[in-house]
């Protein structure tokens, strides 16, 4: 494609932009002076355990949408058809377990983390490996999430990769460390909300363009994109 033909951010895309930006940061203020003001590690940590099922839920959907997956998947699906969904199947199993089985003892035991239970049922050793390759893990592929969305940016704003990276890094860091999981599960319910507001408005309009179900339906079929049931390992 030639560059001249690349769509980049108009005013109102960047105003739109800045304010999804400054109502997360808004949240995590909001709850750094009310309340408790995160004054304890019970509410920093664990939100005084008063949050309800539905924006929990909620923010556990934004931590599982993040901008690998949107961004990524489509492109999975498009380049190698639908056999991303079995991993649908997996998360019944991998959370459907924990959810039952682990999560309640948990709870019951009022502790901040599932590596303080690891240090209770071994040992301290076991907790501190734990730990560490937890950390390794969230470090690689919090860059990861934190790269994607900021080559997003650069494409379609020309900013420069670390400066997209340090923005979104700084916004994300700011309203946790000051309002703690409140302002994190209520920043998720409201990119949950805009999230699924984007994705609606991608595929209504793309449907639209294509000329219609029925002919994104055709494509799909030409393109041999839908997969049934395949166990083979290539």
């Amino acid at each position: 494609m030639n560059p001249a033909q690349y769509k980049h951010f108009a005013v109102v895309d960047y105003v739109i932009f800045a304010l999804l930006l400054a109502a997360s940061v808004a949240i995590g203020l909001y709850y750094a002076l009310s309340g408790g003001r995160q004054r304890t590690t019970q509410e920093f940590l664990m939100a005084d355990r008063s949050m309800h099922c539905l924006p929990v839920s909620l923010s556990l959907i934004a931590s599982f949408q993040s901008a690998v997956a949107i961004i990524g998947v489509p492109a999975e699906i498009y380049a190698h058809g639908t056999q991303y969904w079995f991993i649908g199947c997996a998360y019944i199993l991998g959370l459907l377990i924990p959810a039952h089985v682990f999560i309640p003892v948990l709870y019951r035991l009022h502790l901040t983390s599932a590596y303080q239970y690891l240090e209770l049922r071994f040992s301290k050793t076991v907790r501190i490996c734990g730990t560490l390759t937890f950390i390794f893990q969230m470090v690689v592929y919090m860059g990861v999430c934190v790269y994607t969305p900021a080559f997003a940016l650069n494409a379609v704003t020309g900013f420069e990769l670390w400066g997209a990276v340090l923005a979104t890094g700084l916004v994300c860091m700011l309203y946790t460390t000051i309002g703690g999981l409140k302002a994190v599960i209520w920043t998720d319910v409201f990119q949950t909300v805009v999230m699924f507001a984007g994705q609606l408005a991608v595929i209504v309009v793309g449907v639209q363009r294509t000329g219609g179900v029925s002919e994104v339906w055709r494509k799909v079929l030409e393109g041999n994109r839908i997969s049934g049931v395949d166990l083979n390992p290539d």
